[in-house]
C-alpha cells in the first residue's frame, strides 16, 4: 500500500465515522499516526485529499459493480447483488457525509454527480434492456424515463428533507425504493424470479 492510499484509507475511516466538515487534517494525522506535514506532502489541502478519496472509492466501486455485472446470472439478480454491496458500504456510513458533501464540497461532489449521470445511469439502462430481452422486465415502459427514475431514487434516499437520518435507517430506504422499483418493472415471469431470490436471502 502507497503512503497515498494509506492516506486516503485512513480518511474514508473518519469520514464514513463523522463525516467530512466535522474532521481535520490533524485529526487524520493522528489517526494515521503520521505527521500532518507527510499528509501535505502528498495533498495540498483537505479540499484535494477529499477530491481525491472521492475519486478513489468511485473507482473502487466500479471494480466492483463491473465484477457482479460480469458473474450475476440475470438482471434481477444484477440489481439484487448490486444492491447488496450499496447497503454494506451504507452500513459503515455516516449519513452526513452526503451532506456535507453537497453543501461544502462542490467539486467532490460535482465528481459524484457525473459518476451517477455517466456510468451509473447506463448500467442501468443496460440493465433494464437485458431484462426486457429476458421477458423479465415489462417491455411497455420506456428505458430511458425508468433508468431516470432509478437514479433519482439515490438522490432522493440522502435527501434529508425527505428522508431525515434521526427517523430513517439509510440502508432501509434504499432497500425500500429499490423493491418498489423491482416490483414496478417485473413481468409475472420477473416476479417469480425476484420472489425466489428474496427467499434464498431471507435463508441466509
Amino acid at each position: 500500500m502507497t503512503i497515498e492510499e494509506k492516506i486516503l484509507r485512513g480518511a474514508q475511516e473518519l469520514v464514513f465515522r463523522y463525516g467530512i466538515k466535522s474532521i481535520t487534517m490533524d485529526d487524520i494525522a493522528k489517526h494515521l499516526g503520521m505527521s500532518k506535514k507527510t499528509i501535505y506532502q502528498h495533498y495540498s489541502d483537505k479540499d484535494e485529499l477529499i477530491l481525491k478519496l472521492v475519486e478513489f472509492l468511485l473507482g473502487h466501486n466500479t471494480d466492483q459493480m463491473d465484477c457482479i455485472c460480469e458473474q450475476s446470472k440475470d438482471p434481477i439478480h444484477e440489481i439484487i447483488e448490486t444492491m447488496k454491496m450499496m447497503a454494506s458500504t451504507f452500513a459503515k456510513m455516516n449519513p452526513i457525509l452526503f451532506h456535507d458533501m453537497m453543501k461544502y464540497y462542490p467539486e467532490s461532489y460535482q465528481k459524484f454527480r457525473e459518476f451517477k449521470e455517466h456510468r451509473i445511469i447506463k448500467m442501468i439502462e443496460k440493465n433494464l434492456k437485458k431484462g426486457q430481452e429476458l421477458n423479465l422486465y415489462r417491455t411497455d415502459m420506456n428505458i430511458k424515463i425508468l433508468a431516470r427514475l432509478k437514479l433519482e431514487q439515490l438522490d432522493l434516499a440522502i435527501n434529508f428533507d425527505a428522508f431525515p437520518p434521526d427517523k430513517f435507517n439509510l440502508v432501509e430506504v434504499h432497500v425500500q425504493l429499490l423493491d418498489h422499483f423491482l416490483h414496478g418493472v417485473c413481468t409475472l415471469k420477473g416476479h417469480k424470479l425476484l420472489n425466489k431470490y428474496k427467499e434464498l436471502h431471507e435463508e441466509e
